[in-house]
């Protein structure tokens, strides 16, 4: 290996790790930022969560992901009102957090599944409200996002309804009903702000 070649790759893990740090401050800022609404506060949370998945290789996301958990897990106040600790990872409301990792490595598979479609890979700009994006590369990051709602939400709701002794319709009334529309306007946002971000550094 020359030292050319090892000096990039130094580079390049530096700029993964440097990635994955400023991801992880993203998801714990998100967290608290907090409106409270019965048990699942509404937070920006998973829109950090969802620009990591569109932003990062699939390595840095899931990195970053389970790098935040880890850290909120031995206590840091990283989670919705500054909670911390594995009594929020194992209480009623921690599938959401656990999910996160499980419905990222779901949404990120597909996406590398994706990968093999011609359509997900046109490479024909789009404007995407106002921003300009590969067709391929917006239609991937849909999927990813729809993908990663939808396991996030089943994975939290039944968590929440076999933990909290809830009834399956009052855990979804209570922790998936109020959120699927401003969660699909803040994967709308986290793909524009992504492929924001992208662009300014390549």
């Amino acid at each position: 290996m020359t030292a050319a070649v090892a000096g990039a790759k130094a580079r390049s893990r530096s700029r993964s790790v440097v990635y994955v740090a400023l991801s992880v401050v993203l998801m714990a800022v998100g967290a608290w930022v907090t409106v409270p609404f019965g048990p699942i506060p509404f937070t920006l949370q998973t829109f950090a969560v969802m620009f990591a998945l569109f932003a990062l290789a699939p390595v840095e996301a899931l990195a970053a992901i389970a790098c935040y958990l880890a850290l909120g897990a031995i206590g840091l106040p990283l989670f919705a009102g500054f909670k911390g600790g594995l009594a929020a990872l194992v209480g009623p409301t921690g599938g959401f957090l656990v999910g996160f990792l499980v419905a990222a490595g779901v949404a990120l598979a597909c996406g590398q599944i994706a990968r093999k479609v011609a359509f997900f890979n046109a490479g024909e700009s789009k404007s995407f409200l106002g921003t300009k994006i590969a067709a391929g590369d917006l239609a991937r990051s849909i999927l990813m996002g729809v993908v990663f709602l939808v396991v996030l939400y089943l994975f939290g709701w039944a968590w929440l309804a076999i933990s909290a002794g809830m009834s399956a319709e009052a855990a979804f009334a209570a922790a998936v009903a109020p959120f699927v529309p401003i969660d699909a306007c803040k994967m709308i946002l986290a793909v524009i702000v992504a492929q924001a971000v992208r662009s300014a550094i390549r």
